[in-house]
């Protein structure tokens, strides 16, 4: 949909609901009209010349025009003060007495115009009305132009209750969605957690480090330790503080230097006044893993691996590409999954970048 397209269909709604309001009161006030006046006021009525007929009619068109043109600015001055949802007796109270007054106001309007100008305007026979027809048509007037302000906040009610419900729908769709991927998330960290290649990799690098250094050993323990328990309280949460994030990682990079030696190397500059930010937890290690299991990591040409805040209040994962010979298989869960907690969580997207030399990853702070 283009945007001329996006500005003329509620321009148009617009304008079907307005002259089906005028339609209405025309109509209306013409019946009322027809019921309150004299058999005697009619019949001398119809018996005048067409042309006079005519300019009557047209009269009663710009009085009714002006009646709603009135009827719908105090409709629309008073949903921007008064809300129905919020305190609808006192919205109720206010609109009859506006709505009371602004009708007086157009009557004594026309009539100070018509005594003004009578002479010329006189297009009716000279036809006594009593104060009865007069005090009923007034009222008439006032009820015509309530009615239409009942049917026109009938209008807005009712598309505000389409707008909440379909909300409400979304909300749903989304509260499932979010289910669904946090559901995948704790899955995704509950087999880290058993995955027998990342507990048997993790104590076999345990048992030659406490031969070889016992604090070392020491040290990998404790981060073994740090990791799992991070899993453990964090993978069921929305949302974390980046320095919370940050302090796993170091303790899951701290595994992976031990592991892989000088295959690959990192580097992290985080500005500080983002540490208090927030992201999806294991957010970073989802990114780490991906990068190690696509590239090759040789201490003659190691990957190098980039971590990083911006100025867009953006976490920036980047890292060189070193193709594998054999290509592992990869159903990019793990970014999906990241991408779709992004889009519910906020409304900016998760960046990905590959320019063949390295492959970026940007996802927003949300504070």
């Amino acid at each position: 949909m283009n945007r001329t397209e996006e500005i003329t269909g509620p321009v148009e709604k617009s304008y079907q609901k307005s002259l089906l309001l005028f339609t209405f009161l025309f109509l209306g006030s013409y019946s009322t009209l027809f019921i309150l006046f004299p058999f005697s006021y009619w019949r001398d009525y119809f018996n005048l010349p067409s042309h006079l007929m005519l300019l009557d009619v047209l009269t009663n068109i710009i009085f009714c025009a002006i009646i709603l043109i009135v009827s719908l600015f105090i409709d629309r001055v008073l949903n921007r003060k008064i809300s129905w949802m919020v305190n609808p007796v006192k919205r109720l109270i206010i609109q009859i007495i506006f709505q009371s007054f602004g009708a007086l106001l157009v009557i004594i309007g026309l009539c100070i115009i018509y005594y003004m100008y009578g002479e010329y305007l006189t297009v009716t026979p000279p036809v006594k009305i009593g104060l009865r027809e007069t005090f009923y048509t007034i009222i008439s007037i006032i009820l015509w132009a309530l009615m239409v302000s009942a049917l026109n906040t009938g209008d807005f009610l009712l598309k505000n209750w389409k707008n909440a419900t379909i909300k409400a729908a979304e909300y749903k769709v989304k509260a499932a969605e979010s289910k669904q991927i946090a559901a995948e998330i704790e899955l995704q960290a509950l087999k880290l957690q058993l995955d027998p290649h990342f507990v048997f990799n993790n104590l076999s690098v345990l048992s030659e480090l406490i031969l070889k250094d016992q604090q070392l050993g020491h040290e990998y323990t404790e981060n073994f330790a740090k990791v799992y328990r991070y899993l453990l309280i964090n993978s069921k949460k929305k949302l974390v503080h980046l320095h919370e994030e940050l302090h796993f990682l170091h303790a899951y990079l701290f595994l992976i230097e031990n592991r892989m030696g000088d295959g690959c190397t990192f580097h992290i500059d985080i500005d500080k006044s983002k540490l208090n930010m927030q992201i999806p937890p294991i957010t970073l290690q989802l990114f780490i893993e991906n990068a190690l299991k696509h590239n090759r990591t040789e201490e003659e040409n190691p990957l190098v691996v980039q971590i990083y805040s911006n100025d867009n209040d953006e976490l920036v994962v980047s890292n060189t590409i070193l193709p594998l010979i054999k290509k592992a298989p990869s159903t990019q869960i793990g970014l999906k999954n990241i991408i779709h907690r992004y889009a519910l969580l906020s409304d900016r997207k998760v960046a990905i970048e590959n320019n063949k030399e390295t492959f970026t990853i940007k996802v927003p702070l949300i504070k």
